[in-house]
């Protein structure tokens, strides 16, 4: 795979199932280069593999499918090039889909009501006079903010109290009605002169959505109650919310009203994912995290399945708080029978599949060399989606406790760029340790020069799945090296805590062991040419590493934890990461600190950042870049405009296939391959 084999990737949405069970629908996107945005449509996934999937929608970028609880209609989100997601239905059978919002900054989510007859969705409501309310006033020309809180701003998205995410619900019109004219002449006349929101929906001929909450925070997670008769969703609407980490489940009703806490009578301070009720209605399922005492204590802490009466009462786990950690990526709760949940579960390099039980009983249904994307179940049916080392996204189901492959949307990936298949490896560490990771080696007898990847988090995971950067490394003839050590998920808690206010100690133990042991385990890496890299945590333990251990030749810092101190004030989490992780006394934070032990550094090293990164902000990178000059150590710094912390997961198509060139650029100067030489890449430089 190389940089301009992007587009061949694919990703696949979770599965939305027809309520009789006989097909899913799923959006299936990919970066285009020509529109320099992330394309696709939905397609129509049927159980029966004898018949193909195809393509059910045409849209510029159409996601989130949802077949209403009848099954005689899909809703989706559509966004048009350059346009704000808006919400869209269309018969399910087939048809021209039918506009339902004109939000102005666009639709984020939305769920069905069991009577089909509404939807509730989430969208952000901007202040009057911002974020384009009024023409001819830019963002430039805003008026000031007075900031009083710690939770002003958010990666992605920017400042968050003068946008806050609100709910809002809609009757969904007949699809067999005649469409509404549009009004002209006097009819428009009279149309403006009674302007409000109804009236201006109207005229759009759009139905009238009515805003359900309004507190300056975000509401997430919305879902109705099996009646119908409440919308529940997740808030931090408490006292002193801004003060700790807590968020709840509140419920409105869909009418209207003040929000109303639902809250088990045994829980502590937590913060909730998401929450469903069961389909009987006697249940209420929610994903939580414990915080501790303070309400600030997140470092890896798992995400448990709870489940407590829906009339309120007593919550029990359902999910090993220690061993299972249920907040895979994309892993909402999604509902089975009249008293079940599905989930997905980090575990050691994998996601799995597991269903619970309101009453405790549970299963695990998917497991293996995969990772586990989504779920949806109708009837008996059971659809998954997920990625593995050949796929960048496909969708199966479960037949008889055997996963069956209904698609193949990365085979154009495999025979055009080609897929190295990566090596699974286990190395115990210097105290006994077993560090887990993978190994990709390009074709050949090699040597290969080796380049250590370490994945953010710190509490994430490497995991099984196809990933882009390893393939490109590899095929460039680099040798990749990449580890789960001690701070990652899916190895347990007491794993992902190890390194709480002990930054840079086990961890870098770790990823130096399973260095070594892939060195001594594959005679064609080059123990005498490596590199090291790795971005956000990754960029934390990359810096870290190269002030304590000078055999890289070359180093690559992106988007790093870089300065504790400064980290605090200039990063959306700042007034709590830090101190969480690597503790607030002042000789605490300096001992892993990587700004506290540069002056040691000599490694090559090219610093990547993005100019819109809340999370690491761009000063992080750019103290890091000027004190390593100051000190002549051989260095430079790429800045991607308009890009945030996701650059390399979500960045524009062209942004990410630069970065690829300008990474591959810096190894051709350091770690020369004969698939990737100095001067092989002239619109770079040197």
């Amino acid at each position: 795979m190389k940089p301009e084999h992007l587009p061949l990737l694919k990703s696949v949405s979770a599965p939305a199932v027809h309520p009789d069970g006989t097909r899913a629908v799923v959006s299936v996107t990919r970066p285009d280069f020509d529109g320099d945005a992330y394309v696709g449509q939905l397609w129509s996934v049927p159980q029966d593999p004898e018949r193909p999937a195809r393509r059910l929608t045409r849209g510029f970028r159409d996601t989130a499918p949802a077949f209403s609880p009848d099954g005689r209609v899909l809703a989706f989100v559509r966004s048009a090039p350059g346009g704000k997601p808006q919400l869209y239905v269309v018969e399910a059978a087939g048809g021209e889909p039918q506009v339902l919002t004109d939000r102005p900054l666009g639709v984020s989510s939305f769920a069905w009501s069991p009577d089909s007859q509404r939807l509730v969705f989430g969208s952000r409501q901007p202040d009057d006079g911002r974020y384009g309310t009024v023409d001819g006033v830019g963002a430039g020309g805003e008026d000031a903010r007075l900031i009083t809180s710690f939770k002003y701003r958010m990666n992605g998205v920017g400042y968050l109290q003068d946008q806050p995410l609100q709910l809002f619900v809609l009757d969904v019109p007949d699809l067999g009605d005649e469409p509404r004219v549009q009004p002209a002449g006097r009819a428009l006349k009279d149309s403006q002169d009674s302007h409000d929101a109804g009236h201006d929906a109207a005229a759009k001929g759009l139905p009238d959505a009515r805003q359900l909450t309004s507190a300056a925070t975000d509401h997430t997670g919305e879902s109705f109650s099996s009646d119908g008769r409440w919308v529940y969703f997740v808030a931090a609407l408490h006292e002193k919310s801004d003060e700790d980490l807590a968020a709840g489940i509140y419920r409105v009703a869909a009418g209207g009203g003040e929000p109303v806490p639902v809250q088990a009578s045994n829980a502590g301070p937590q913060t909730v994912l998401a929450a469903r009720e069961s389909r009987d209605g006697k249940w209420l399922f929610f994903t939580a995290q414990d915080l501790g005492v303070s309400g600030l204590d997140f470092v890896a802490k798992n995400t448990v399945l709870h489940v407590m009466p829906a009339a309120g009462g007593e919550a029990r786990a359902l999910s090993d708080a220690e061993n299972m950690d249920v907040d895979a990526p994309g892993g909402l709760i999604a509902l089975r029978g009249k008293d079940a949940a599905l989930v997905l579960n980090n575990a050691q390099g994998t996601v799995e599949l597991l269903e619970f039980s309101a009453t405790g009983s549970h299963a695990l249904l998917v497991h293996g060399d995969r990772v586990v994307t989504g779920a949806g179940a109708a009837e008996d049916s059971l659809f998954i989606s997920f990625t593995d080392a050949a796929t960048a996204g496909d969708v199966a189901c479960l037949n008889q406790g055997q996963l069956r492959l209904l698609t193949d949307f990365s085979a154009a990936l495999r025979t055009e760029a080609g897929i190295i298949e990566p090596q699974a490896l286990v190395v115990p560490s210097s105290d006994g340790h077993e560090v887990h990771g993978w190994v990709l080696a390009p074709p050949g007898k090699g040597p290969h020069p080796v380049l250590l990847n370490i994945h953010g988090g710190p509490f994430s995971q490497y995991t099984v799945a196809l990933f882009d950067e390893a393939q490109v490394y590899a095929e460039a003839g680099y040798a990749v090296v990449m580890c789960n050590p001690r701070g990652s998920a899916g190895y347990g808690q007491t794993h992902g805590r190890a390194i709480k206010e002990r930054m840079g100690t086990v961890d870098m133990q770790d990823v130096l062991t399973f260095l070594d042991g892939a060195l001594e385990k594959f005679a064609a890496l080059d123990a005498g040419a490596l590199g090291i890299m790795g971005g956000s945590y990754g960029g934390y333990l990359t810096a870290w590493t190269i002030s304590q251990d000078h055999r890289f030749r070359a180093a690559i810092v992106e988007r790093g934890f870089l300065d504790p101190v400064s980290f605090t004030g200039s990063s959306d989490i700042g007034w709590f990461f830090g101190g969480e992780y690597t503790g607030t006394l002042p000789e605490q934070v300096a001992a892993q600190s990587p700004m506290a032990t540069i002056t040691q550094v000599r490694t090559p090293t090219l610093v990547i950042h993005s100019e819109d990164d809340l999370r690491c902000p761009v000063e992080q990178g750019q103290r890091y870049f000027t004190a390593l000059k100051q000190q002549g150590v051989d260095s430079a710094f790429l800045v991607f405009p308009g890009e945030d912390h996701e650059l390399s997961r979500s960045g524009t198509p062209h942004h990410r296939r630069q970065r690829f060139e300008h990474i591959l650029a810096w190894w051709a100067r350091h770690l020369p391959t004969a698939s990737d030489r100095a001067g092989q890449h002239p619109a770079v430089g040197t």
